[in-house]
């Protein structure tokens, strides 16, 4: 199948980015056969990053697969940030790590950090572990998995919490809707369900002027800080326009 026809199936299937879609696709085929199912599976709506099996990811390669959340470009702001708090040889956690796209980033840092990171996704943390060789990967829900010895020792704790409200989820691109764990997607009612369940705990794994950083919605942005300061931390909002990024750093005191 040549270019141009590749182009003209994505484009006719209303993939907006169709040229370079079909460059991706057309590199990572290895058979015409394969090329074949790659296109028809990416015309049938299943994200491009589950048909070739990788997403990029601040220069980085992150495997994914079928099922795994794909990391978005917006979070590359946020796994920056926290990249670049993270000091020598510390202790850094990727929270609801996904593939562990940030993780990656925080294990390709200058500080190269005693890494760990946690999902509640069985198909995730199959993923993260592919992405993360030299990290300790574990599977539960937030906080649950991660061994005791860490409390009070954390330099830095990045979460890429969900924060889409649950009344919002129906209205994501089918992409991401259809393809992706809800569980990767729905924050609950006001979409800080989860931030909030972070925050409540951090506390107690920070290290003194320890460092949380999550992902939020600018709507969600006043709530994310008043409940960080409740808890006891001191909390700052960081925003990047062009990638469309708001996060909030919330320091222990």
């Amino acid at each position: 199948m040549s270019f141009s026809r590749v182009a003209a199936e994505l484009r006719a299937a209303g993939c907006v980015f169709a040229e370079d879609e079909a460059r991706v696709l057309l590199a990572a085929a290895r058979t015409s056969a394969e090329l074949d199912a790659m296109v028809a599976r990416r015309a049938a709506g299943a994200p491009l990053e589950h048909v070739v099996g990788w997403a990029e990811f601040c220069g980085l390669r992150i495997s994914v697969g079928p099922g795994v959340f794909v990391p978005r470009r917006r979070t590359e702001f946020l796994a920056r940030r926290a990249a670049a708090l993270v000091p020598p040889g510390g202790v850094a956690v990727d929270l609801c790590c996904g593939s562990g796209a940030v993780g990656a980033v925080l294990a390709a840092s200058a500080a190269r950090p005693d890494l760990h990171a946690a999902d509640i996704d069985p198909a995730a943390v199959a993923c993260a572990r592919r992405n993360l060789p030299a990290a300790h990967v574990y599977e539960g829900d937030l906080f649950d998995p991660l061994p005791p010895a860490l409390r009070g020792r954390v330099d830095v704790l990045v979460a890429n919490v969900p924060y889409v409200p649950t009344g919002e989820v129906a209205l994501l691109p089918p992409e991401a809707r259809d393809h992706e764990p809800r569980t990767a997607l729905d924050g609950g009612a006001d979409g800080l369900r989860i931030a909030r369940r972070v925050i409540a705990a951090a506390p107690s794994w920070l290290a003194p002027g320890g460092r949380l950083l999550f992902e939020t919605g600018r709507r969600q942005l006043p709530d994310a800080l008043r409940a960080a300061a409740e808890h006891g931390l001191r909390p700052e909002a960081a925003a990047d326009d062009d990638l469309d990024a708001t996060i909030v750093i919330a320091a222990r005191a």
